[in-house]
């Protein structure tokens, strides 16, 4: 009497599995060989990736330091009058 501990779920879904990983090994071969075959293609789209992708984070950084700009400058500029009878108290045990 042979008992299963797996089902036929199982086995499908490894099956699956290895087909996905086999079609990503064939796509990442074919993607090595077309770099190979066109290198200076490839060169100058990874640049244009490169150019974009440093542009972007230029782009939020400066949107960063403005906000901070515009932060310090409310928070100089506000009055001080609700904070003239606050007193800070610290206990220590």
């Amino acid at each position: 009497m042979s008992f299963q501990f797996y089902s036929n779920v199982i086995s499908q879904a490894s099956r699956r599995i290895a087909g996905g990983i086999f079609a990503t090994g064939l796509m990442l071969i074919g993607f090595g060989l077309l770099i190979y075959l066109y290198p200076k293609f490839f060169a100058t789209l990874a640049a244009m990736v490169f150019f974009a992708a440093g542009l972007g984070t230029c782009i939020t950084a400066l949107k960063i330091f403005a906000a901070q700009h515009r932060m310090n400058k409310n928070t100089n500029n506000e009055s001080t009058e609700y904070r003239e009878n606050v007193r800070i108290r610290i206990e220590d045990h």
